[in-house]
């Protein structure tokens, strides 16, 4: 598994995070510093006021993304209403795709479940086309979203406890 020492990493630091946000954060900040052709790297949220729509969360990017999508809307739009990663390989070819940076060609959205719920999408954006065409890099991906949706699950559990 590529980038294996990262996961280790955000394992470690999942253990002990007081909130998902800030192990969000931890994990943007990280991939986008360690891996370069990963130019943008983020959370968007369900929109605890709307459960139809995500809103930005913790990332780490050399632009300013979208605040706000439906799930009808782009990449992630589709991530989040069919459960599914989605990759556009090259987003000018992909409908779906919403820009927010002319630079981007291409984009993996994961969802992040707890208790098999959607609750966020992890979006990664490059410079490059078909950065997340290998299976390891896809899988890398999906092993970051199964950190964080576990985080979440144990402060839940945590906080259930202590009520």
């Amino acid at each position: 598994m590529p980038h294996k020492y990262l996961l280790n990493e955000f394992e470690d630091f999942a253990r002990s995070a007081a909130k998902a946000e800030s192990l969000m954060g931890y994990v943007s900040e990280r991939i986008h510093r360690h891996i370069p052709r990963y130019n943008w790297v983020g959370f968007y949220l369900v929109d605890p006021g709307d459960s139809g729509a995500l809103v930005l969360g913790p990332y780490a990017g050399s632009f300013t993304p979208n605040p706000r999508m439906s799930f009808n809307q782009g990449l992630c739009g589709a991530t989040a209403s069919t459960g599914r990663v989605t990759v556009a390989d090259n987003v000018a070819q992909d409908p779906r795709y919403v820009e927010a940076f002319d630079m981007v060609k291409s984009q993996i959205s994961a969802p992040v479940t707890a208790f098999r719920k959607l609750v966020a999408v992890f979006n990664v954006e490059s410079y490059f086309i078909s950065s997340f065409q290998p299976a390891l890099e896809r899988q890398f991906v999906e092993s970051c979203t199964r950190i964080v949706g576990k985080c979440l699950e144990r402060i839940a559990a945590a906080h259930y406890v202590d009520a």
